[in-house]
């Protein structure tokens, strides 16, 4: 569905961001004709890796640019709008979230003065003001008090189910999923390379972090395996995974949550109990295994023990 064209800035008013060729340009990868992407890395957010810790990327059409989530903080949207600018000098006229967490659309703040329509689930802007308090007093942990002024955009084209953009010869499709990773994924598909953008509900080589259902986000796999994609742009690891094998580790580790988690709740068993040792023998698989793996038990037996 459709809000007012509008946009909604949670805190202070914009700055005065920094020119785009002011701008360090992001290293990205074609891959495929028009379809680019930057890697995120294994980390944190620290001020060194500028919140850049999850894969974001762009498409260009004949008429205009849609960027497919926009980085960790301004200055990456910043940089991100750099990559643009050396491939294309067409406007940018979407940014699409995939989910509301901060490493996906602190960016979005970049792309205000380039005109950009921001497009994004239909629970999103609900999702991303419930948790503003503490997204910024992380944000400001890492960048320093008041950095976070220009951080947050709420995005006003909302979608409830699925719709498409055309860029001028090019079409992206976008599809929101139910519950799962959190309660606003969706993805993007640009039909004319076939490549998927899945945001946050396909997690390569890090930890998958749940924030959501865990029984949602296996019917979001399920659901996944049917789109006929020629490759998978995951929110975390590398494009390089076929697919759609590229979703059987996350299931692996979630289906074994699953019946680990049960079969201690038939027992009797405490929260305490299932957090000291369900999941360890997947932690050989993931990075940031533990850092992750106890927030992901946790809200899994929370959700189960109401089956």
């Amino acid at each position: 569905m459709r809000a007012p064209a509008f946009i909604v800035i949670l805190l202070a008013a914009l700055g005065s961001p920094a020119r785009a060729e002011e701008a360090q340009p992001l290293p990205v990868e074609e891959v495929a004709p028009g379809v680019y992407v930057h890697h995120g890395l294994h980390e944190e957010a620290t001020v060194a890796n500028q919140g850049g810790i999850a894969n974001i990327g762009f498409v260009i059409g004949d008429a205009a640019v849609a960027v497919i989530d926009s980085g960790g903080s301004p200055m990456e949207g910043r940089a991100l709008l750099a990559a643009i600018r050396q491939m294309t000098q067409l406007p940018v006229r979407y940014v699409i979230d995939t989910h509301f967490h901060p490493d996906h659309v602190l960016g979005n703040a970049a792309f205000v003065a380039e005109g950009a329509e921001f497009i994004a689930h239909k629970n999103l802007p609900m999702g991303l003001m419930a948790r503003r308090d503490s997204y910024v007093a992380m944000y400001e942990a890492v960048f320093g008090p008041g950095s976070a002024q220009d951080a947050l955009v709420v995005p006003s084209h909302l979608v409830g189910d699925r719709e498409t953009i055309d860029l001028g010869q090019r079409v992206l499709e976008i599809r929101a999923f139910p519950t799962a990773h959190t309660d606003s994924d969706l993805v993007v598909i640009d039909q004319t390379s076939q490549t998927l953008f899945a945001g946050d509900l396909v997690f390569l080589e890090r930890t998958p972090a749940i924030d959501g259902s865990i029984l949602g986000w296996l019917k979001a796999i399920e659901a996944l395996r049917a789109v006929p994609a020629a490759r998978v742009v995951p929110g975390h690891g590398p494009v390089s995974a076929p697919w759609p094998a590229a979703l059987d580790p996350e299931q692996a580790y979630f289906e074994l949550l699953v019946r680990d988690i049960r079969k201690l709740l038939a027992e009797g068993g405490s929260l305490q109990q299932a957090t000291d040792r369900i999941g360890f023998s997947e932690s050989a698989k993931w990075q940031l295994f533990d850092s992750y793996n106890a927030r992901n038990v946790t809200a899994a037996y929370t959700e189960l023990e109401w089956e």
